[in-house]
């Protein structure tokens, strides 16, 4: 199981989100000859120590560098206190993944989910869930106490990938009646959905969450995606108790 710690940064780079760059005409010579390695800088900020940071990103992911005293020379890496807490993270977060993390929860909030729990709940939290997979009932079995007691409302991403009559099963599911009986009547008592003929619209919303599925680098589901202040963090297949409680909120109801 791979989680996003500290970042959402194999989706983000997947989803391909278009960050603000800083413009070159003040960096310094060594920030501006990584830019040429193929860096590419997305904020400045001052680091510990004096130290001048920038926080940058490539095609693997996002680094802090930090231009030492004499201008002359850099260091591309983690500055670390002397408790080893890492001080780069808080700076990628601001500087490079904000613009990321926000793009990446509204292509949630526009995707074709169904809704489980109250509406005015004070957390949402995300899901992609294949009518098909047998972790992603457990999960809806874990869960019930933060739903029950309307402390969080879990949106499941319906999508079909695990088996040829999965996207026919998550259209059926997104095409009822009440998509939310449905759902609790599937997951919550074991009553396998009837894949039946659905109007091309419900499909293509089937295919849109697929085509999101994979642009976020996924492959595993369930795979949860929740907000921990502007950040955005995933937990592929079913969580640990600490991990649940991370994304749904602890203490458990």
């Amino acid at each position: 199981m791979r989680h996003f710690l500290p970042s959402l940064t194999l989706g983000l780079a997947a989803c391909g989100a278009a960050l603000p760059t800083l413009a070159d005409d003040h960096w310094p010579a060594p920030v501006e000859a990584l830019t040429k390695q193929g860096l590419t800088i997305h904020g400045e900020f001052e680091g510990p120590g004096g130290l001048r940071g920038f926080g940058a990103s490539h095609s693997g992911g996002e680094v802090a560098i930090y231009l030492l005293p004499d201008g002359e020379h850099a260091i591309v890496g983690t500055l670390v206190d002397a408790e080893g807490n890492n001080l780069s993270e808080a700076a990628l977060d601001e500087h490079v993944r904000a613009e990321q993390f926000a793009q990446v929860w509204q292509e949630l909030e526009e995707s074709h989910w169904i809704a489980d729990g109250a509406p005015d709940a004070e957390r949402i939290v995300y899901t992609f869930t294949d009518p098909n997979c047998p972790y992603c009932r457990q999960f809806w079995h874990d869960v019930r106490p933060w739903i029950e007691a309307g402390r969080v409302q879990l949106r499941h991403i319906m999508i079909g990938v695990l088996a040829q009559d999965s996207p026919a099963k998550a259209a059926a599911l997104l095409g009822a009646e009440d998509p939310a009986a449905a759902l609790h009547a599937h997951s919550g008592e074991g009553e396998e959905i009837a894949p039946a003929a659905q109007p091309r619209e419900i499909e293509e919303q089937v295919f849109a969450n697929n085509q999101l599925f994979d642009s976020l680098g996924f492959m595993a589901t369930p795979t949860t995606l929740f907000r921990t202040g502007n950040r955005v963090d995933r937990i592929e297949g079913v969580p640990s108790p600490e991990r649940l409680e991370e994304a749904m909120g602890s203490p458990a109801p």
